[in-house]
């Protein structure tokens, strides 16, 4: 009886939090008032989904609340064509909600209708979800001010250095224009996304300019969630490829395997700058997608990376984008180190 008391408190605990952290995000981020409608989709298959859920219905107590497994599909989307531009959808998901062919997020952003995205919330294993819970804290002058801050620096530096513990990476190039992820949608033509949200990033515009080494803690495994090696992995780049790797795992063998298989060679595209403190080298969630917003730096491996063109990738051909992270000791840019101690220095 006292642990399913403790139990108890705990949760109500989470969602008192969640209400808080909502609240914020949906007046400063959202802009939402109750002039404009709100829907609610959700599902409770996992205590996560349950928190969050019942967080929402109480920040938005007009809003109309439908869960997902009690519904027919046709049901859903009568709710969805009774929407106007402005409206609000929430999604809140175990797994990932399917409408046949209806992409949910994809076609309601184009008819104007703001979207916050939960998905794959069942990977979050029970011990992680206060730190997905402190994600959602929505801090606008840190994700406003340190990540234009970030994006001017990037686009304007012919050059940047990621050491790994004296492992050095290289950047011998100028950047694409960055693009942010900061909960600002004020110059966006979409409002909204994936939350927890916290990130700035570009790639190199020459791609061939990245070599070095890099140490990596934590990669993406096939099954889209984290993967921590026993000890940290070493890469080789060489012109923008990997060509060696040292300390690697048989999931890890696998990933390489798999890119060499379907593109020939393996790609290090995307440089991320994560920015959501909630998430760390300690504080970590199961889910890739989720933890891709920790405050730290992380790369892509492989050929796809949508948001930007590059000659000889067209796009969407490239099949993957893998997530790891580096064990990160410094990140400069130009002359200037813009990153040390686990905190972006700007």
């Amino acid at each position: 009886m006292e642990n399913k008391q403790s139990s108890v408190l705990d949760e109500q605990a989470l969602m008192a939090t969640a209400e808080a952290h909502l609240n914020d995000l949906l007046r400063l981020s959202f802009h939402h008032n109750n002039q404009a409608q709100a829907l609610i989709v959700y599902d409770t298959d996992c205590v996560l989904a349950q928190v969050l859920a019942a967080a929402y219905q109480r920040c938005l107590p007009h809003a109309i609340a439908v869960d997902f497994n009690a519904q027919t599909p046709s049901v859903i989307m009568e709710r969805f064509a009774l929407l106007q531009a402005s409206d609000l959808v929430v999604l809140v998901q175990t797994t990932h909600f399917r409408l046949d062919a209806f992409r949910i997020r994809v076609e309601l952003f184009k008819r104007q209708i703001k979207v916050i995205e939960h998905p794959h919330l069942n990977r979050m294993a029970e011990h992680e979800v206060p730190f997905y819970i402190n994600a959602l804290a929505y801090d606008a002058d840190y994700y406003r001010g340190v990540g234009r801050a970030l994006k001017a620096k990037l686009d304007a530096a012919s050059s940047g250095v990621l050491d790994s513990g004296g492992e050095l990476l290289f950047y011998e190039s100028a950047f694409e224009s960055a693009k942010l992820n900061i909960g600002d949608y004020t110059e966006m033509t979409n409002v909204g996304g994936q939350f927890p949200i916290g990130e700035v990033f570009s790639e190199a515009q020459d791609l061939r300019a990245v070599h070095g080494r890099v140490r990596i803690f934590i990669f993406g495994d096939t099954t889209y969630r984290v993967n921590r090696p026993a000890m940290p992995i070493t890469l080789t780049i060489e012109a923008g490829q990997v060509v060696a790797c040292e300390n690697s795992t048989p999931a890890f063998d696998q990933i390489l395997t798999n890119i060499r298989a379907d593109e020939g060679v393996v790609w290090v595209r995307e440089l991320g700058f994560g920015m959501n403190r909630a998430f760390s080298k300690t504080n970590t969630v199961t889910d890739i997608g989720t933890y891709e917003r920790m405050c730290g730096v992380h790369l892509s491996l492989g050929a796809k990376h949508g948001s930007y063109g590059k000659p000889g990738f067209k796009r969407g051909s490239g099949k993957y984008h893998i997530d790891v992270f580096a064990d990160t000791h410094s990140f400069t840019l130009n002359d200037e180190v813009i990153f040390k101690d686990e905190a972006w220095l700007v």
